[in-house]
C-alpha cells in the first residue's frame, strides 16, 4: 500500500487583493485608497495602511490622505508624526477635523491643556465635529470651561508662570552686554554652505555697501539659524560679528522676559535700541522661539503684545534698522509665528547641521588644547563620531579625561590622552542629535509645503 498523501493547508489569499488590484488600475483614486487604508487599519494592519497612504501622497498631496495618515499614526502610537500633520492641516481651509484629531493625539501624548485648546478651536470652527466622549476625557484632565484665562499657565514653551501682574520695576538702561568678538569664520571648521548663506545675507551687504546701495538694497534684515542643540549656532553668530568687525549683542531670555506687565516689551525695545546705537552690529537672539512662538498657541492675550512688539522692532517702524544685522537661533522653527518669516524679518532660514568631519576634528582639537596629549589622531576620532554635535564632542573629551583621572588616582602617575582613549570614550557617548532629527523628519515630510525645510530634507535624504 502507498502511504496516504500529506494534506497541506491552502495558503489563504490576501482578502484585500481585489482592492489593491483596483487601486493599481486607478492609483490616484483617493476615495478608493482611503477605503483600502481604513480596511487595513481595521484589520490591525497599520503598517500596510501607512504604506498605502504614503504611496498615495507621492501621487497626489490630498488633505484627506494626510488626515487619514495622521489617524493611522494615532492607532500606531506614533503621536509626534501625527501631531505634525494635524498642525499643518489645521492651517488649511477645513481645520475642524484636523483640530479634533490633533486633540486626540495631544491627549495621548500627555499634553492635556494643548489638547483641550485644539478641541475648543475645532468645535468653534465647525460644531458638527463635537465629540462627547473626547470632551469628557479632556474634561477629566483639565477644565475646558475655565473662564479666567489669566489664572491659567501660559504655553509651556515660555518661561512665564502664573498670572501677569502690573507693578513698578526699575529697568536697566542696557539689558545686554556688547562684545567685540575676536573669532571669525576661519575659526569655524567646515560648514561652508552655512557660512556662504550668512555671507550673502549679512556679510556682503556690509563689505560691499556701495553695490547694495546702488541697487537700493538696505543693509540689514534677519537670518534664522535652526538645527539640533549643541551644533554651534551661537558660535556661528559670534564669528559672523567678528568677520565684519561689528558689535555683537547677544540676547538671552533672561535679558528680555520679565514678570511685570509691559516690561518684556520695554526690554525688547531697549535691546534693539542698544544695537542701533552701536551699528554696525549683530543682534543675536538665542532660543528665539520662546518669545516668537505662534500667537495662535497662546491662551493669554497678555503674551501676544510681546510678539507684536518684536515684529514692530524687526520692521523698524519707529527707528531704522539700517546697519543692524539681526540673527536668531532656535531648535524648533516650526513653533515660530509665521509672521516672522515675512520679507524684511527672518526671511532667510538656514539649517545648521551637526558638524561635518573637518569641523569635528577642529572641535576636538580645540577641546583638547592645553591638556596632556600623545599623538592624537583627530581625523580618526572625527570619522568615528558621525552625527555628534559640538556638545557631544566635548562630552567625549570629558569622558576620556575622567577615565585618565581615575587611572591616575590609582597609580599616582598621570598619563597623556591618546587616540585610543578618545575612541573608547566616543563609543560610550551617543549622539544627542538623533532625538531631534526624529521629530524634525516629520516636519520635513509633512509640513514643508513652502519649502522652508528643503535643506533639512536634503540632509535627511528625503528628496
Amino acid at each position: 500500500m502507498f502511504p496516504a498523501p500529506i494534506q497541506t493547508m491552502p495558503t489563504p489569499e490576501d482578502p484585500f487583493a481585489p482592492l489593491r488590484e483596483s487601486l493599481a488600475v486607478s492609483p490616484t483614486n483617493v476615495p478608493l485608497r482611503l477605503h483600502l487604508a481604513d480596511s487595513l487599519l481595521a484589520a490591525g494592519r497599520g503598517d500596510d495602511a501607512e504604506s498605502t497612504l504614503k504611496d498615495g501622497l507621492t501621487r497626489t498631496p490630498d488633505p484627506r490622505l494626510k488626515l487619514a495618515l495622521a489617524r493611522t499614526y494615532l492607532k500606531q502610537g506614533k503621536y509626534s508624526a501625527g501631531i505634525v500633520i494635524c498642525e499643518k492641516l489645521a492651517q488649511g481651509d477645513n481645520p475642524a477635523p484636523a483640530l479634533v484629531l490633533l486633540a486626540r493625539l495631544l491627549l495621548r501624548s500627555g499634553e492635556a491643556d494643548r489638547a483641550a485648546e485644539a478641541y475648543r478651536k475645532g468645535v468653534i470652527a465647525d460644531p458638527s465635529v463635537a465629540d462627547e466622549e473626547l470632551a469628557g476625557q479632556l474634561d477629566a484632565e483639565t477644565n475646558l470651561d475655565a473662564g479666567n484665562d489669566e489664572d491659567e499657565p501660559i504655553d509651556d514653551r515660555t518661561p512665564f508662570s502664573g498670572r501677569v501682574r502690573e507693578g513698578p520695576m526699575e529697568m536697566p538702561d542696557d539689558p545686554a552686554e556688547i562684545e567685540q568678538p575676536q573669532i571669525t569664520f576661519a575659526d569655524v571648521g567646515g560648514m561652508e554652505p552655512v557660512k556662504e548663506e550668512i555671507r550673502l545675507k549679512i556679510i556682503y551687504p556690509l563689505t560691499h555697501a556701495d553695490l547694495y546701495k546702488a541697487y537700493g538694497k538696505p543693509i540689514g534684515g534677519g537670518l534664522l539659524l535652526y538645527g539640533p542643540p549643541g551644533c554651534g549656532k551661537t558660535f556661528l553668530a559670534r564669528a559672523t560679528a567678528g568677520e565684519v568687525s561689528a558689535a555683537f549683542v547677544a540676547v538671552g531670555l533672561h535679558d528680555i522676559l520679565n514678570m511685570w506687565f509691559g516690561n518684556t516689551e520695554k526690554n525688547l525695545h531697549k535691546v534693539f535700541d542698544q544695537a542701533r546705537r552701536n551699528r554696525p552690529s549683530v543682534l543675536f537672539f538665542d532660543e528665539v522661539d520662546a518669545i516668537a512662538a505662534s500667537r495662535a498657541d497662546f491662551k493669554q492675550s497678555t503674551v501676544r503684545p510681546v510678539i507684536n512688539q518684536f515684529l514692530a522692532e524687526l520692521d523698524g517702524m519707529q527707528t531704522s534698522n539700517e546697519g543692524v544685522l539681526v540673527m536668531a537661533a532656535t531648535n524648533a522653527p516650526w513653533h515660530m509665528d509665521t509672521a516672522f518669516r515675512r520679507p524684511g524679518r527672518f526671511d532667510r532660514v538656514v539649517f545648521v547641521p551637526p558638524p561635518d568631519s573637518a569641523a569635528r576634528a577642529l572641535i576636538l582639537k580645540l577641546h583638547c588644547a592645553g591638556k596632556p596629549l600623545s599623538n592624537v589622531d583627530y581625523s580618526a576620532i572625527a570619522q568615528a563620531t558621525a552625527e555628534f554635535s559640538g556638545a557631544d564632542l566635548k562630552a567625549v573629551v570629558d569622558r576620556a579625561i575622567e577615565a585618565k583621572l581615575q587611572e591616575a588616582v590609582k597609580t599616582g602617575i598621570p598619563k597623556p590622552l591618546t587616540t585610543k582613549d578618545l575612541l573608547t570614550a566616543a563609543t560610550q557617548q551617543k549622539p544627542s542629535t538623533r532625538e531631534w532629527f526624529a521629530d524634525a523628519r516629520n516636519y520635513a515630510l509633512y509640513a514643508n509645503d513652502g519649502g522652508q525645510y528643503d535643506d533639512l530634507a536634503k540632509y535627511l535624504k528625503l528628496r
